[in-house]
């Protein structure tokens, strides 16, 4: 298992993996070498804003569309990614 996820972590999607539309399914899956993963449509809103911000912010701009409390959302973020980047599907970018 990596170092846990927090909310000044600034994870990024490493060069190997990429959201990806596939066509044939219908639907934005996360590619890697030899995998192929299928996020929810909540991993993917969380995915898509993975650009350098802190998860805090992520959290705040999510809190915000959808109109929930931050102590929600940055759980529901932090536990959506967890599992990603213990198998090595985010990296840690730093400040």
């Amino acid at each position: 298992m990596r170092e846990p996820l927090t909310a000044e972590s600034r994870p990024l999607l490493p060069p190997f993996c990429r959201l990806h539309e596939d066509r044939v399914r219908g639907r934005t899956v996360l590619l890697a070498p030899e995998r192929v993963l299928f996020p929810c449509p909540t991993s993917l809103l969380v995915l898509a804003r993975l650009d350098g911000r802190s998860l805090s912010e992520v959290a705040d701009g999510l809190c915000l569309e959808f109109a929930a409390p931050r102590e929600v959302i940055l759980g529901d973020v932090l536990g959506v990614l967890q599992d990603l980047a213990d198998q090595g599907f985010l990296e840690e970018r730093t400040p």
